[in-house]
């Protein structure tokens, strides 16, 4: 199968740079996943935007790394489980609670736990999730507008996730030690 291309600024299509500048701007790099993105201008600028609303929004960036990191594996984006493995231990969650998310359990803090179950619920069963599930998350401080927040961060990393398993785009260097199989592959 051909391989994508991992665009830089110079390379991509004209409306795809602003995005990969902005994405730039904010890492400091532009992630190999952003760069096959850019092919088309219409991903590239829809993820840029999204994103910027997800961390803008009301749930702290180690509990949008929850999120991310719970949605890659649900997905199986092997790219995508390294690169928010990388972001989830920036952001202080512990080396532990990486590994159990990584392995396809929950985090040990009960609404770190509330988020990933929450996450994992809503691509396991297509957009539901039962009301037992909806009460447990609601019972530990969040209310009904953290709950549609999840979705907005799920479509974001699912932009992410399905764009890296079509495009399988290579691990970056520092992203290699978070470098992740989806069990009994």
């Amino acid at each position: 199968m051909k391989n994508f291309p991992v665009h830089s600024i110079e390379t991509a299509p004209e409306a795809s740079k602003p995005a990969l500048e902005a994405l730039n701007s904010a890492f400091g790099f532009i992630p190999n996943i952003a760069g096959a993105m850019a092919t088309s201008p219409v991903l590239i600028g829809s993820l840029t935007d999204l994103f910027g609303r997800v961390h803008g929004g009301s749930f702290s960036e180690a509990e949008i790394q929850i999120l991310l990191l719970t949605n890659a594996v649900t997905n199986g984006a092997k790219w995508a489980v390294s690169f928010h493995s990388y972001l989830a231990i920036a952001e202080g969650l512990s080396a532990d609670d990486v590994a159990a998310i990584r392995g396809g359990a929950l985090p040990g803090d009960v609404k770190h736990a509330a988020l990933s179950k929450l996450t994992r619920s809503l691509i396991e069963k297509r957009g539901g999730v039962s009301e037992t599930v909806k009460r447990e998350f609601l019972h530990l401080g969040f209310d009904e507008s953290h709950l549609l927040e999840v979705v907005a961060v799920l479509a974001a990393s699912t932009i992410t996730n399905y764009t890296a398993n079509i495009t399988q785009p290579p691990l970056e260097a520092m992203f290699q030690p978070h470098s992740w199989q989806a069990p009994g592959r």
